[in-house]
């Protein structure tokens, strides 16, 4: 498979999974905890890792993309973090809608 068409597959992957998430999903926190974990310094180092182009984790971050199977797949593969965990600190990452209360 050619690096065009790997890329796509994953663009594809995201944009499916865009689909499924809530708008309320705020990635940040995932994102920063794998550069944490990973010691690395920033998206940039961190894209290197995940070996993506710069602009899907610019995306992520920014919530115009939301973290997919695929991706969350290699996060896992790269950081060992296990899947479980990484699904956790999505979800941790979404913030309720405004008005409603969670006790």
């Amino acid at each position: 498979m050619s690096v065009r068409q790997k890329k796509q597959e994953l663009l594809d992957a995201m944009h499916r999974a865009r689909e499924l998430e809530p708008s309320s999903f705020v990635p940040n926190k995932l994102l920063d905890t794998l550069i944490q974990r990973m010691q690395l310094k920033n998206d940039a180092e961190l894209c290197r890792v995940l070996e993506v182009q710069p602009p899907i984790i610019s995306k992520i971050r920014h919530r115009k993309l939301n973290v997919g199977a695929t991706i969350l797949l290699r996060m896992h593969e790269k950081s060992n973090i296990p899947i479980r965990e990484l699904k956790e600190l999505t979800a941790a990452s979404r913030t309720p809608p405004e008005g409603r209360v969670h006790h």
